[in-house]
């Protein structure tokens, strides 16, 4: 028997994972997000790294609704993962009342929220990489992120300031990660359009990786 008869295909979650691995490494291990984890940086890095956040989710969650019933992106919809209202809450925990005055986004962080943007408009199975690489971004690393601001700026345990990271409607994060996966396993498009996908995996990666450089540049390395 031809053995690559018997080979098993492997699954698109493991490949979107392994091929954007070197960006994914190179945007966790930015200095800015670097010195923020290490608690070399005030509370107004922090705060305005959470801005930034909130122009490029509210790309991902204005799009959403328009996609719920696409036969490609509709399946990763899921209201348990928006994050827009807790994102206003911590804005106003750090930024008070009157928080979207004077808010603008980094340059780079609005070229991140178009492109996203682009996406939900035009090519469903591109906000698909988007989707996946902010949302299970949050689940896993970003839990070192709320650990960080606990610890370093006093915020109360999954507290305002926090909420962003506090995913109340999952009760087990393992879990539904786990069924995330087997949502892209089971993505609806061929090959290369599945190549796509990593592809744009790929510059959201970059695109992130821009906002942390622009915010370096904002709040420099302590010496």
């Amino acid at each position: 028997m031809d053995a690559s008869a018997t080979t098993t295909p492997t699954p698109f979650s493991t490949l979107i994972r392994t091929a954007s691995h070197e960006q994914h490494t190179e945007a966790e291990s930015s200095s800015f997000m670097s010195d923020m984890l290490g608690g070399r940086l005030g509370v107004d890095a922090y705060t305005r790294y959470t801005e930034q956040l909130w122009f490029v989710y509210r790309a991902l969650e204005d799009g959403a609704e328009a996609l719920r019933e696409d036969p490609v992106a509709g399946p990763f919809i899921q209201p348990e993962l928006m994050r827009g209202t807790e994102l206003e809450r911590d804005l106003a925990h750090l930024r008070g009342d009157g928080w979207q005055d004077g808010l603008e986004p980094l340059p780079s962080t609005a070229a991140y929220a178009e492109r996203v943007a682009e996406c939900a408009r035009d090519w469903p199975a591109g906000y698909i990489a988007h989707h996946y690489t902010r949302y299970l971004g949050d689940l896993s690393g970003g839990q070192i992120i709320r650990g960080t601001a606990e610890k370093t700026w006093g915020f109360a345990r999954k507290g305002d300031g926090v909420r962003f990271y506090v995913f109340e409607e999952i009760s087990n994060p393992a879990a539904f990660k786990r069924e995330y996966r087997e949502l892209l396993d089971a993505v609806n498009a061929d090959d290369l359009e599945k190549q796509r996908i990593i592809d744009e995996c790929k510059r959201a990666f970059a695109l992130n990786t821009a906002v942390f450089r622009e915010l370096g540049e904002v709040f420099p390395l302590s010496a």
